[in-house]
């Protein structure tokens, strides 16, 4: 839960997820946490709630997910790789990774910078022009579906993928790299919109989920261009 302003939420997330099984409960920048309000609305879930981990960023809440799936309600401009929660919960606990699923802000729900650190953008229909639900309902939702997804037998293929992904923590020092050699090279500095072309790139590479092998292939390239770049 990013930035989470009433502690209400917190507390009813909580319940939400230990109803359907779900323990890793993390707060990135509360307002208000710690609270009496959230410890009243887990109504039962109060071990969930305080063994929750806090971060003060969001880079350090999912520096060691390989799979992270950004929940709103608004559908964004940009198109991102879109899933809804039946979907979502479906690769999700096919593919068996460390994944993180960010809920935001509750008047303006994930920063497109936010979402730019997602792999997949979990949008939920509503059957009305009310399109906003409540984000510890939303919660609700999406928990409900890992939980039977969860119970769906899986083929022993499935069972046996192993596949080592890279992390959010690699992926931010990918992107770094990547944004410095672009800009050594002249190629941003020649375009307009330097952040709408690496949100982008963002895009590109995160569709795919690199494995690390894939990142280092990837980094060992880069640092190679910039080496050719530094010769007199």
């Amino acid at each position: 839960m990013v930035h989470t302003t009433h502690p209400g939420n917190i507390g009813a997330a909580a319940r939400a997820m230990k109803n359907m099984g779900l323990t890793d409960l993390a707060l990135v920048s509360p307002k208000f946490y710690p609270s009496e309000e959230a410890t009243a609305r887990a109504s039962g879930a109060d071990d969930l709630l305080h063994q929750a981990t806090v971060y003060e960023t969001l880079e350090e809440a999912i520096a060691d997910r390989t799979l992270v799936v950004g929940a709103s309600a608004r559908l964004r401009s940009i198109p991102w790789p879109q899933v809804d929660p039946r979907t979502c919960a479906e690769r999700v606990v096919k593919a068996g990774q460390k994944t993180a699923i960010l809920f935001g802000r509750e008047n303006s729900g994930l920063t497109n910078e936010e979402l730019e650190r997602c792999h997949y953008l979990l949008h939920i229909p509503t059957h009305s022009e009310y399109t906003s639900l409540n984000v510890a309902s939303a919660i609700q939702v999406v928990a409900y579906e890992l939980c039977v997804e969860a119970q769906t037998p899986r083929s022993q293929e499935e069972a046996n993928l192993n596949i080592d992904f890279a992390t959010g923590e690699q992926m931010a020092s990918f992107f770094s790299h990547l944004e410095a050699v672009l800009t050594d090279s002249g190629f941003l500095h020649e375009r307009k919109h330097e952040a709408s072309i690496m949100r982008r790139l963002r895009r590109i590479f995160n569709r795919y989920q690199l494995e690390e092998g894939e990142l280092h292939l990837l980094r060992g390239i880069l640092t190679s261009v910039q080496r050719q770049h530094k010769k007199p």
